[in-house]
């Protein structure tokens, strides 16, 4: 039998030196230049929506891009927060009162200003939007995944739900910015009903990481 503290030196000189996180917030930063970078190398590619200018002086679309511009931001900063052991998840609250008013100016826009789905819009457009769509949202999504992918150890959920919040956010930022998605069908199918179908897919993601964390081996 090997004594005790032999066996401590033996296991000790095989370990390896960990290298230790970046601070969350240094992360998050990284993660929100990445999004940038993607976003202008989109702009360079496509442009600017025709009258950009003019419709940021329109308080309601004002505020609703304002408002989706810091969901992401902040949820960012919730996901590297709250992926560290020990965090408390009230940094889960960040990102809430951003998504309030980005909730809030786009029922209001539809509620008040009904626009109907305006006739002989170029027939190309609704795939160059899915296109955006996909640009930004699969390499935010799988950076998030790489940068994030230690938490899946710890607390899964509320890390990859603050995540995929973030990501919903940025990604109807970059539609509202590139598109002209006037009708008010438009606004709730590719602002709503986008990061809604991006946050459900990161639930259903965290719900089934947190399963098979669970399954004994």
């Amino acid at each position: 039998m090997i004594p005790t503290d032999d066996l401590i030196s033996a296991l000790a000189a095989n370990l390896r030196p960990v290298r230790r996180l970046r601070p969350p917030l240094l992360r998050a930063t990284g993660f929100l230049l990445l999004a940038a970078l993607i976003v202008t190398m989109i702009a360079a590619a496509h442009g600017w929506r025709p009258g950009l200018l003019v419709r940021l002086a329109e308080i309601r679309f004002a505020l609703s891009l304002t408002g989706a511009v810091f969901t992401g931001i902040l949820a960012a900063f919730a996901a590297f927060l709250v992926s560290l052991p020990g965090r408390s998840r009230h940094w889960l609250w960040l990102p809430l009162p951003s998504l309030a008013l980005w909730l809030f100016s786009i029922g209001y826009q539809c509620l008040n200003f009904w626009t109907p789905l305006v006739p002989g819009a170029p027939p190309g457009e609704m795939a160059s939007c899915i296109a955006t769509l996909v640009l930004t949202s699969l390499p935010l999504s799988l950076a998030l995944a790489l940068m994030l992918r230690h938490a899946a150890l710890f607390d899964p959920a509320p890390v990859i739900l603050a995540a995929s919040l973030s990501v919903a956010g940025i990604t109807a930022a970059a539609l509202t910015l590139f598109h002209p998605l006037d009708a008010s069908i438009e606004i709730l199918m590719f602002n709503l009903g986008t990061g809604s179908l991006i946050v459900l897919s990161g639930g259903a993601i965290s719900l089934f990481v947190s399963n098979a964390l669970e399954k004994p081996r």
